[in-house]
């Protein structure tokens, strides 16, 4: 899989909680944050917030990174973020209240930087005051017409009918876009992006415990329902059950073309999808690595490995994913045997196949 880092975009406006977001991510056990805070004026109280709590931070007090003209600017942080040094698994962008999403995205999109990759835009509103914002800023919709994911914040001021018919009102706003209804800017950082396994560390006798590690440890219990018993966290819901992984092999070699029009034509709920495709095209016996965030899809042909297997392999991710619907869809991606495809079949692939080439969506 393609070792490039994503860059996840935290939008919305002031006071959603994103910050709040943002520090939940940072207490991800085993996973390297680097974090661009994007605080709109001369006293960057949002990097205050979160100082310390980073692996590598680069803070643009005094103005607005989405008005820069030259994205070379940003590209020096991605550069400084990205470095091998850094060892960063993902960088979140933490854009200001007053932030454009679309000129974010078009940067990180159009980025020269070989190391970094689209991650997103997380678009988080506050479900209390949803109808007041959008009444005052109808821009609103616009932003969340470009969101790959958006994240419902303070649904615990709700009723639950009221949260409900909100969910339905912006899903059907945003659909196929899914909807992650959260309290507290809690959110399960599996399905933002992938948590890598590494061997927790063990300190050595009468070594001093970091403060990110001090931080982790008394946030534990609350964090993973150190209270639940037989299932009752006392009404709250396991993080993990807002979102969902499908995943799909094949020994059959799949159809370029079925399968770029079920990319192009997501499933309900979708906001990744990964993996590694094998196409019917014997005339081109590549490996094609997929990376797909939203609408934004980026394919990387390479070689098998020796000895791997000719495989097709995928991973969705999303919330509110049917899990048979989507398997029923990627098993009608499957080319029958016998019936190879000629190279012209690939051309729907090609338009994804570039560096950092994705498909903006305009919304």
């Amino acid at each position: 899989m393609s070792r490039r880092i994503p860059v996840l975009i935290v939008a919305g406006f002031l006071g959603v909680g994103k910050t709040t977001l943002l520090n939940r991510l940072l207490r991800t056990r085993n996973t390297r944050i680097g974090v661009v805070v994007n605080d709109f004026g001369a006293v960057n109280i949002d990097a205050m917030l979160v100082a310390g709590q980073v692996d590598a931070m680069v803070s643009l007090g005094n103005g607005c990174v989405c008005c820069a003209v030259d994205v070379s600017e940003l590209d020096e942080l991605f550069d400084r973020l990205a470095h091998p040094r850094h060892k960063i698994d993902v960088i979140v962008v933490e854009a200001s209240g007053l932030a454009e999403p679309r000129n974010l995205i078009r940067m990180v999109v159009n980025s020269d930087n070989p190391r970094i990759r689209y991650g997103g835009l997380v678009e988080v509103v506050d479900a209390e005051h949803f109808s007041e914002s959008r009444a005052l800023h109808p821009e609103l919709a616009t932003h969340l017409h470009m969101a790959d994911l958006v994240v419902l914040n303070k649904a615990d001021r709700v009723d639950p009918d009221a949260l409900e018919r909100l969910r339905s009102e912006i899903a059907e706003l945003v659909d196929p876009v899914p909807v992650y209804p959260t309290s507290h800017g809690r959110i399960d950082p599996g399905l933002l992006f992938d948590v890598p396994t590494r061997a927790p560390h063990e300190p050595r006798v009468g070594e001093q415990l970091s403060f990110d590690e001090l931080l982790l440890d008394a946030d534990a219990p609350h964090e993973h329902g150190d209270h639940c018993h037989d299932g009752d966290c006392h009404g709250h819901r396991h993080l993990h059950d807002a979102y969902d992984s499908v995943c799909f092999t094949s020994d059959t070699d799949l159809n370029p073309r079925e399968l770029i029009a079920l990319l192009e034509d997501p499933p309900a709920g979708l906001f990744r999808a990964k993996g590694v495709l094998a196409f019917a095209v014997p005339d081109d016996p590549r490996k094609f690595v997929l990376h797909m965030v939203g609408r934004h899809i980026t394919i990387e042909p390479t070689m098998w490995s020796r000895h791997e297997p000719r495989v097709s392999n995928l991973v969705f991710i999303g919330s509110g994913l049917d899990e048979t619907a989507v398997t029923d869809r990627l098993r009608a991606t499957a080319h029958p045997a016998g019936d190879p495809l000629d190279d012209h079949a690939l051309l729907p692939v090609w338009r994804y196949v570039a560096d950092h080439h994705a498909h903006v969506g305009e919304g």
